[in-house]
């Protein structure tokens, strides 16, 4: 039998084989591999469960190896399987043929706990041909998210031995089957829409936001609703579909966030990290490389509120993972990756006191401190964020307005489908997923401008001095605001362009003056 498991690194991993050895020798278990300290300990673990379970347990020496030797061993999730492997070498479990992954943690009972990574690791064992997979009982229901086949979960050690056994006869063992339902989050966990009373211009630019997968930042003194508009966001988005959700959950697997039993996770996740996180906390890597926020967040929001109070290289280090939708790091000589497509959001105040643009306050910061606080975000970054809205307090008519009179979140997302659908249908057989991943070169292919239109876009690109990535960002807004109308013609209107220079414009406290 040949017995594997599997390590984690990045997204994709390795497969790990386990094999054991038995010798004369003074009775104890060497373990080689490249093994960090928690998989060593799992000789004691596997020793004392074999005993406490009425197996018997060899008793000369006994040598086990993790190979590729090449590839760093970490974590207890390798004691099922070192403990399968000795007592398949000593008998216990009969002679086969065929290859098994066994993933699970040992309690000194025999009792089996659950491991994280369960998911990528199936998905690895399908691509290497694995025939059976044993797993944790809190474990199988993310197990089964892949699809594969001879699935078993086990509580104990006793009860892997004896499926084994069962399957080395080649007995019929019907694996357990599941209907996968993605899990779907509280609906009420971000609020909803129609909480934000006024602010019509500010739910038209999330709105839009959330139609073409754009970026945006959202400005304003303390108080005036722009964090709770942007916790609302992600309520806009539709489900994840199947694929979407697979990569998801996979991630949140290996980062071991996914809660014992869960399936898959069917709503887009929303990243809120606090301004203190480091530099591997919001990227990924560390000693045990780890996922980031930034991989959490994929094909969610990751939400920075009040952007300028992280640390000046986290934000700059976004720069690359917002336009390539994935992350690569490079540790011990080895390359290692996570996918980050996630939607950035910021929120900020117009400048450190927060006071400028508010009414009856008065700022005191000076133009130059108000222009290094900007300047924490950086110019690279934000010619990458698509929509900036300044967001004003409330006057009084507005926060006396009756709830029913503003649209839900499950109103305003089925716009949002409706858009998704559209760029579904302009994309099909590319590589592009929205309008905001539409690359430079194939602008013109999807977006044309009427000749009225032509003319006001550019006299909005000298009056604002747009970059090029800004330009561009114009016209994919543009894009986005004509899907969400039904307007499908490749030439944009007059009022498309419009809008979209108006929810761009913005970049600086300028709209702020006291």
């Amino acid at each position: 039998m040949f017995v594997l498991n599997y390590c984690h690194g990045g997204f994709d991993g390795d497969i790990v084989s386990v094999e054991a050895d038995l010798r004369m020798g003074i009775p104890g278990i060497d373990i080689v591999g490249m093994a960090d300290v928690a998989v060593k300990e799992s000789a004691e673990r596997v020793r004392i469960a074999v005993k406490n379970s009425n197996l018997d347990f060899p008793k000369g020496r006994v040598a086990v190896n993790l190979a590729p030797a090449g590839v760093r061993k970490e974590g207890a999730y390798f004691d099922l399987s070192i403990a399968i492997a000795i007592l398949s070498q000593h008998g216990t479990i009969r002679p086969n043929s065929f290859k098994v992954m066994v993933l699970g943690e040992l309690e000194l009972s025999g009792r089996i706990r659950a491991v994280k990574g369960t998911l990528s690791a199936v998905i690895a064992g399908q691509d290497a041909g694995v025939d059976y997979f044993i797993v944790p009982e809190d474990n199988y229901l993310e197990a089964c998210s892949a699809l594969a086949k001879n699935i078993y979960p086990c509580k104990s050690l006793l009860d892997a031995v004896e499926k084994l056994n069962a399957l080395a006869f080649h007995a019929n063992i019907a694996a357990p089957r599941l209907k996968l339902e993605p899990q779907a989050a509280a609906q009420d966990m971000y609020g909803d829409m129609a909480d934000i009373q006024g602010q019509e211009y500010l739910k038209q630019a999330l709105l839009t936001a959330a139609s073409g997968h754009h970026n945006i930042m959202l400005f304003g003194p303390p108080g005036s609703g722009k964090t709770m508009a942007a916790q609302r966001l992600v309520t806009l988005l539709p489900d994840l579909d199947y694929e979407k959700s697979i990569e998801t959950t996979r991630i949140h697997s290996i980062a071991g966030i996914l809660k014992n039993g869960s399936g898959l996770v069917g709503r887009p996740p929303m990243r809120m990290p606090h301004h203190t996180a480091s530099l591997e906390g919001i990227i990924g890597g560390g000693k045990n490389l780890r996922p980031g926020e930034i991989s959490l967040a994929h094909n969610g929001i990751l939400f920075l509120d009040e952007a300028p109070e992280f640390h000046k290289n986290v934000l700059q280090s976004l720069r690359e993972p917002v336009e390539r939708h994935r992350v690569d790091l490079a540790r011990a000589g080895k390359n290692y990756w996570y996918p980050a497509n996630f939607q950035l959001v910021l929120t900020t105040n117009p400048c450190p006191c927060g006071n400028r643009g508010k009414a009856d306050s008065v700022c005191v910061c000076s133009n130059s401190e108000v222009s290094t606080y900007w300047k924490r975000l950086g110019g690279a970054l934000l010619d990458r964020i698509d929509i900036r809205i300044p967001v004003r307090p409330l006057g009084a008519e507005d926060m006396v307005l009756s709830g029913s009179q503003a649209k839900t979140s499950a109103e305003l997302r089925q716009q949002v489908e409706k858009a998704y659908e559209l760029q579904k249908k302009r994309f099909e057989g590319t590589d592009i997923s929205f309008n905001s991943n539409i690359p430079p070169g194939r602008i013109a292919q999807y977006i044309q401008l009427e000749d009225s239109a032509q003319e006001i876009f550019s006299k909005a690109v000298k009056r604002f001095s747009l970059s090029t990535r800004a330009c561009h960002s114009v016209l994919k807004i543009a894009r986005t605001i004509a899907d969400m109308v039904g307007d499908t013609g490749i030439k944009l209107k007059n009022e498309h362009i419009l809008d979209a220079v108006q929810m761009r414009r913005y970049g600086d406290s300028d709209f702020f003056r006291n």
